[in-house]
């Protein structure tokens, strides 16, 4: 997969680190959807699903499939996946695998908000985009002729869910990983984390 994936970032850590990231990246979002235990979990991917990397991870997590994607742009190939999962359930959520700041708690969320009857549910992205949309229809509409990596994104897309008079709710704002910035930034957070893990466990030891 090297040269592959996030070659974005590829350019500036390159092809092997990037792929490196590529793959942390699916193993966490994988980890989240799983441990939340919300609902099935499928993995859509672009390249071969047979390859060694993803065959395991359908192993450790017990998915419930891996497909290819299917479509000419990143739309089409988000929208087939959602009407393909819809085959059988009355909703259907779509992540990526590139936001490590989502958490099961907002996957749960967009679960309840789509269960109460909302059409559409997204999560908002902070670069304009969106890390998240869950629906009980594959709208078409939605994923076609989007200017996909752009800060139009989520722009675009509410302004079709208007139009097209579709309920909808939006989840709290997330962050990506998709620039050099955005990588150092979850690397300072996984930092912090880890230092407020080690300094809590530090002051319990001292507790009588």
């Amino acid at each position: 997969m090297p040269g592959e994936v996030k070659t974005r970032l590829a350019n500036r850590i390159g092809d092997g680190a990037a792929a490196a990231l590529y793959e942390e990246l699916v193993r966490h979002a994988l980890g989240v959807a799983v441990a939340s235990r919300l609902a099935p979990v499928e993995l859509h991917v672009a390249s071969q699903t047979q390859h060694p990397f993803f065959r395991a991870l359908a192993a450790r997590h017990a998915l419930t499939r891996i497909e290819s994607q299917q479509g000419e742009d990143l739309g089409e190939r988000m929208c087939n996946a959602l009407r393909s999962a819809l085959y059988t359930a009355d909703f259907a959520v779509l992540i990526g695998t590139d936001c490590p700041a989502m958490t099961a708690d907002y996957l749960r969320e967009a679960c309840e908000i789509l269960d109460a009857g909302k059409v559409v549910v997204v999560g908002p992205a902070e670069d304009g985009g969106y890390v998240l949309i869950g629906a009980r229809t594959p709208e078409e509409c939605l994923f076609a002729d989007i200017p996909w990596g752009s800060e139009r994104v989520l722009q675009l897309t509410r302004e079709r869910l208007r139009a097209l008079k579709l309920r909808y709710a939006e989840l709290a704002t997330l962050w990506d990983v998709d620039s050099f910035e955005d990588l150092r930034r979850w690397q300072r957070t996984a930092e912090l984390l880890s230092g407020s893990g080690s300094n809590r466990k530090g002051r319990e030891g001292k507790n009588p």
